[in-house]
């Protein structure tokens, strides 16, 4: 068996402009330092892209703005997962004709204890109407989803489509369910949303990261990665777990971009969308460290 690459694939943020359209030239600087800075590629429009508060008119735009640029589109897992089907198919499609690596697709996610009927359900009727081109990464976040992807349910999909059923993203912060479904389902990529648990992640056989910090830390991430078990393994892992833990202290995606924001010199990287407000100064020593652990963005 080829041995299973180990990848970061960042959430990227979402800049906004004065009037809150999406900030097209500062979105793709920021995905080009990405991977400038390491990333093995971006999986856009997650929570941390602030997605759901995205059209998909704006989202099919700005990742058509990415590889205009001349991005690899092999090298994006944007998210397409909405509570209407209909959008969910037209993202999709949109991104596999644009020759995308797969989606990262949430379940529909307003109504919630629904069975894994309906969500089978959910999932059958997305992939079938684009077709066997469709490669999906499940979105399990159950604790902002309110709707589990679950083993059993991971089970039905694989047999129903194979591999179109490409990987899974954990975001419960769980790691007994991130093992678990590792452990299950060998053939699938699977990623866990924290840098930290990179180490148990590649020992259970997972595939690496989709991390929000990693819109600030790609560099001491992709080092990590690239140094499991060598000789500077311990502080690797220690650079990138202090940047985390921080991020974990703090309004998570105000204070991403933020920390962006600092990294630029420029603070328009900092606006939000409601319900998201611009974080306070009462957090900005703990992002100024975040900064200072992680260091300055790339530039391509």
């Amino acid at each position: 068996m080829t041995p299973r690459k180990i990848e970061l694939f960042v959430p990227a943020i979402t800049p906004f402009a004065n009037d809150l359209s999406v900030d097209i030239p500062r979105y793709v600087a920021h995905a080009k330092a990405l991977i400038a800075g390491g990333a093995h590629g971006l999986a856009p429009f997650g929570t941390t892209s602030e997605a759901n508060s995205l059209s998909v008119t704006e989202r099919m735009a700005a990742l058509e703005a990415l590889i205009a640029d001349g991005m690899d589109p092999a090298q994006l897992i944007p998210g397409t997962g909405c509570c209407a089907a209909a959008d969910t198919i037209a993202l999709s499609a949109h991104a596999m004709q644009l020759g995308c690596r797969g989606v990262l697709m949430l379940p529909p996610f307003f109504y919630k204890g629904v069975s894994d009927e309906g969500v089978f359900d959910a999932y059958v009727q997305v992939i079938e109407a684009v077709g066997p081109q469709l490669r999906v990464y499940l979105y399990h976040i159950p604790q902002m989803s309110g709707v589990p992807i679950t083993l059993a349910l991971i089970e039905r999909l694989i047999a129903r489509f194979g591999d179109q059923i490409a990987g899974l993203k954990d975001s419960s912060g769980s790691w007994d369910n991130t093992a678990a479904v590792i452990a299950a389902f060998p053939q699938i990529d699977t990623y866990s949303a924290s840098e930290s648990l990179i180490p148990e992640n590649v020992a259970a056989g997972g595939a690496g990261c989709i991390s929000a910090s990693s819109n600030v830390n790609p560099r001491g991430i992709r080092a990590l990665i690239d140094g499991l078990n060598g000789v500077d393994h311990d502080a690797l892992h220690q650079q990138v777990s202090a940047v985390r833990k921080i991020f974990e202290g703090v309004p998570l995606i105000p204070s991403i971009k933020r920390a962006i924001a600092v990294q630029n010199g420029d603070d328009n990287y900092g606006r939000v969308r409601p319900p998201f407000v611009t974080v306070d100064e009462d957090h900005a020593d703990a992002i100024a460290q975040a900064v200072k652990l992680a260091g300055t963005q790339a530039r391509s």
